[in-house]
């Protein structure tokens, strides 16, 4: 049997967070009084175990929440889940980044931890001196990382920036030379973030090929967090799925992650569009159901950026209106409340005249152009120009990063963007 190397037991990790109370702006005075009361509230928690802070209000956020699980020696882990779901704060625990709240950790042997662009570099020093600085902080000796040390820069790439200092590197520069350490200076658990998205497509599957090496042949044990599916399905033998800070699927087959992730992110509205009583417009001609499918016709919960979708509105002729000349619209709307697009037939000239007491009207698109996050949308219904039935917050839309421009390369969730098809060239 394997030897087990990580194990977490009722792991939680507690934030507080401030809230600037109401008052606008205070003297330096107030400022001062305020901050000396705010640190006797703290030294008062500490025996208590309340906090007040005058002037501000405070929350309890839990990222983690009685985290247990088991991992093996040689496992190749995946820690799929949401934006917000914890994924990142678990590793920075399970690096000794940051103490859990709750709980603890027992790690059996040294830890390499790619996390983010810039972590584990001092940015003054040249590469060289980085590669040697990050040796030492593993406990290696000198020798241990010399002996590394050419197989670490050949895998890289970057030799003719060796003795630059990484401050003048690009971020794909950066995560080049930062992989090639953690994975190249022998640490039981080595520890990746989705920091390689960062990288070109080559040099993610060559990174991937060494994650799986390392763990086959080395016996070394592998925690990859990625939104990127495919990366995930490729690499890791085994998954769990995180929401909200708990486990929301326990190790498993990462097939069987996935498919659960796949599934359960994706939260409709209880009440079905036809019972909606929040509606507005004439209401002679109504929209009974939205459905949202794949090129096969297939209802799925989630897209990827760049896959065919399919729209379809379906509509009853409920006032039995002897003439339709229907045009209908979506609108949607991101996580921050901004419009991102609108698609409507009428900016097409397409109306649907019929005299059917029911039918779909159907939009579909190609290349979904959004980037990853959660849309609202808004479906509008119109005959001969008047709303005939207007439904806020219709249905949400769960977009999943994706291979748009064909390139390897994904668009961060950040960015909060439209992908749209482009030429570039010099002249």
């Amino acid at each position: 049997m394997a030897e087990l190397v990580i194990k977490a037991e009722g792991v939680g990790k507690k934030y507080i967070i401030g809230h600037q109370g109401k008052g606008g702006y205070k003297t330096i005075r107030e400022q001062a009084m305020q901050h000396a009361h705010n640190l006797y509230s703290r030294t008062r928690q500490m025996i208590t175990g309340k906090l007040v802070v005058e002037g501000d209000e405070v929350e309890e956020f839990w990222a983690l929440k009685d985290i247990n699980f088991e991992i093996q020696q040689g496992d190749r882990v995946g820690i799929i889940g949401r934006n917000g779901a914890g994924k990142s704060t678990l590793l920075k625990v399970l690096s000794r980044i940051t103490e859990p709240t709750t709980g603890k950790i027992s790690l059996k042997g040294r830890v390499a931890s790619l996390l983010e662009v810039g972590t584990g570099f001092h940015p003054e020093l040249t590469g060289r001196e980085n590669i040697f600085l990050n040796g030492a902080i593993m406990g290696m000796s000198r020798t241990e990382i010399k002996r590394k040390f050419d197989e670490i820069v050949d895998f890289s790439g970057v030799e003719r920036f060796l003795d630059t200092p990484v401050k003048r590197y690009s971020s794909g520069m950066y995560v080049r030379l930062a992989f090639s350490v953690a994975a190249h200076l022998e640490p039981e658990i080595l520890v990746i973030d989705e920091v390689l998205a960062v990288g070109d497509a080559e040099f993610q599957k060559k990174c991937l090929g060494k994650m799986q090496d390392v763990s086959e042949s080395d016996g070394r044990t592998v925690l990859f967090v990625s939104h990127n599916m495919a990366a995930l399905q490729s690499l890791c033998n085994k998954s769990m799925v995180l929401s909200q800070g708990k486990i929301s699927l326990p190790l498993t087959a990462t097939s069987e992650a996935i498919a659960h992730y796949l599934e359960k992110i994706f939260v409709r509205s209880e009440s079905r569009i036809a019972d909606r009583k929040d509606r507005s417009g004439l209401g002679e001609v109504r929209i009974i159901d939205f459905k949202m499918t794949n090129e096969k016709g297939e209802v799925q919960p989630v897209f990827i950026s760049g896959q065919k979708a399919i729209f379809k509105i379906y509509f009853q002729n409920i006032k039995n209106v002897s003439s339709l000349n229907l045009s209908a619209a979506i609108s949607f709307t991101n996580s921050e409340g901004l419009l991102v697009t609108v698609l409507a037939s009428d900016f097409l000239n397409f109306y649907v005249k019929t005299n059917s007491d029911h039918g779909c009207i159907t939009c579909s698109i190609d290349r979904l152009p959004f980037s990853s996050g959660q849309y609202s949308m808004n479906i509008i219904l119109r005959n001969h120009g008047v709303i005939q039935d207007w439904i806020k917050e219709a249905d949400i839309i769960d977009v999943e990063s994706g291979d748009y421009f064909g390139t390897g390369r994904t668009v961060e969730a950040s960015h909060k963007s439209l992908l749209i098809d482009q030429n570039w060239k010099y002249e």
